[in-house]
Parts: structure tokens; C-alpha cells; sequence
């Protein structure tokens, strides 16, 4: 059961293993782009390339969309970012276990974004956790864990692939354990516990009266999705979005948070919270994305001036 990109070596790790996959459930074909294409997810792909049964119940939770699939009889459901909640009748169809891939070191970072917490909160590694699944939200007993470290420049992109490309070894020693028998159910720590909800595009507007170091973990956290941004004045005094990319530095200064310290071709510097942040490239609404010198020669920006975020105004 899996819909993101993330499951996609581990379905790809199942289709090549001794295990028998008798069917994928997946979400349904969702419009897509500026021209709203119907496009299936990657997973329904590569299963009917396979000749692998897909099936795309709209709410799995709605009466009759279980019944689809509880037929096939399978010994293990292995979920991996499928993007509904399991209802009971779902939870007790395997006859062995049904186990989920999650994409951070349980209990820590709990839920949707779990692969952007940790560079936000600063740690130093992450990983794939293997899992019963239960009622609770990612709350079940451990099977395997597996760690790796967290780049000092690493995006939650490229943290992202990562973790997909070591889930595949986790998921099959996990599969093995199950098959002798000899898996075993470590309980969560629930003192250790947190939670990281879904993003939205919103969470990404820039709070300048955080700590410089703070903000630079959550422009590389928040790339691709859902990037960073701020408000900023053009020539003309209309108030436009700016989105900030990585890699940036932090760097000394100080000032009112949000004010420029610096504009030229050496890069942006705003002020923080507390020290500063130097910004390299980004992209102005309704263009392409640029280089801080070629932003400046279109945008009469200097030192002074100030990015500010839509909740200053309210």
C-alpha cells in the first residue's frame, strides 16, 4: 500500500525479491499541473507493467472499498507513504503482520513530515523505521531501524531520496524476521515521542525574528516542498513574494529582524533574531529563479530595506 515516491524502491525491491506480490493499493488518479492531466501515481505504473493487480479505493475507510482487495489473502500489507488512515478492517486482513516503512528513528518525528523535522530541529542523523502498524498515528511496535547521517548541507529533498534508497535493505531484513518468526516488537518510548504534521505551502513563509541558524535549516528542510518565501516592496512598491532557496549562511550582523544588511553580488544579508542569513539565489513571483545579482539589477533593493512576512500586516 503505498502512493509517494518514496515507496517506489521498495516496490521495486518486491518485484525483484522471493516474496509473492499479489497486488497493490494505491490512491486514485489525481489531476495534475496548471492543465489538470489525469495522471496516475508512480506506483500503478511499475505494479500493472508487472502484472500486478492496482486497486485505487477513493476513501478506504467507504463501505465496500475494502472488499475490493480482501480477497487476495495476503500473509503481509507493507505500507509506505500511502496517504490514508487504515481502518480497523484493513488492519486485520493480513495473516501475519502488517508493517509500515517510516522515514524517521521512531518515536521521534511521528507522522507526515517526518523527513523535513529533524534537519529543521537540527539533528544529526535519521532513518528508516520498520513497524507494526496499529490504531494509533506511526505509534506501533519496532521491528528494524536503520540510521543514516544527516548532511550539514543536506535539503529535505536529497534527505528524502536518501532514506528511500536504504528502506528497501530495512524492509526485507524485516520481512525476513517475520518469516522465521523471529521479528521483534520493541516498544516505543513514548516520553521520546513527537510529532510532525503535514506541511502546507504557507508553513514555509520565513519568520525573520528566528535565529539565523534556525531559518537556514528550514530553507534546506523545506526544498522542494513547500519552499521557503518572504514579502518583499518592488520599484514600484507593490508588495510581491520572494522564494529563498539553499544553500544559505549564517553569518554575523545584527538588527531589526527582516532588514537588509547587505545587497550586491556577494549575496543578500537579512538580519535575524539573532544573527544574520545570507541568501544566494531566489525567484521572484512570477518569474524564474535567479542569482542575487540578477534579482538586485531588476529589484532596487539595498541596505536598509526590509523582507517581512504576510503576518506582520495582520
Amino acid at each position: 500500500m503505498g502512493t509517494g515516491e518514496i515507496g517506489l524502491p521498495c516496490l521495486r525491491a518486491l518485484l525483484g525479491s522471493s516474496h509473492e506480490l499479489c497486488g497493490l493499493v494505491t490512491q486514485p488518479d489525481r489531476p495534475v499541473g496548471r492543465k489538470q492531466v489525469l495522471t496516475a501515481p508512480e506506483p500503478k505504473r511499475l505494479a500493472l507493467e508487472a502484472g500486478i493487480p492496482v486497486f485505487q479505493p477513493e476513501k478506504i475507510r467507504g463501505e465496500g472499498e475494502v472488499e475490493s482487495f480482501a480477497n487476495l489473502k495476503s500473509e503481509v500489507i507493507v505500507v509506505v507513504a500511502y496517504g490514508q488512515i487504515l481502518p480497523k478492517s484493513v488492519l486485520e486482513l493480513p495473516s501475519v503482520a502488517i508493517i509500515n516503512v517510516h522515514a524517521s528513528l521512531l518515536p521521534r518525528h511521528r507522522g507526515a513530515a517526518c523527513v523535513q523535522a529533524p534537519i529543521v530541529a537540527g539533528e544529526k542523523e535519521s532513518g528508516v523505521t520498520i513497524m507494526h502498524v496499529e490504531a494509533g498515528l506511526d505509534t506501533g511496535d519496532i521491528i528494524v531501524a536503520s540510521k543514516v547521517e544527516i548532511g550539514e548541507e543536506e535539503t529535505g529533498g536529497e534527505l528524502h531520496d536518501r532514506l528511500g534508497e536504504i528502506a528497501p535493505a530495512a524492509l526485507m531484513e524485516a520481512l525476513t524476521l517475520l518469516e522465521t518468526g523471529e521479528a521483534p516488537r520493541l516498544v516505543q518510548d513514548e516520553s521520546q515521542a513527537s510529532y510532525a504534521g503535514k506541511l502546507l505551502r504557507a508553513d514555509g513563509e520565513l519568520d525573520w525574528s528566528r535565529p539565523a541558524e534556525e531559518i537556514e535549516r528550514i530553507v534546506r528542510a523545506y526544498e522542494p516542498w513547500p519552499g521557503t518565501f518572504t514579502q518583499f516592496y518592488n520599484a514600484k512598491g507593490k508588495e510581491k513574494r520572494l522564494k529563498v532557496f539553499p544553500h544559505c549562511e549564517v553569518v554575523e550582523g545584527g538588527g531589526d529582524p527582516g532588514v537588509l544588511l547587505q545587497a550586491d553580488e556577494g549575496g543578500i544579508v537579512v538580519a535575524c533574531g539573532e544573527g544574520a542569513l545570507r541568501i544566494h539565489h531566489v525567484q521572484p513571483e512570477g518569474s524564474r529563479r535567479l542569482e542575487v545579482a540578477e534579482f538586485l539589477a531588476g529589484n532596487e533593493m539595498g541596505v536598509g530595506e526590509r523582507f517581512f512576512s504576510l503576518a506582520e500586516k495582520v
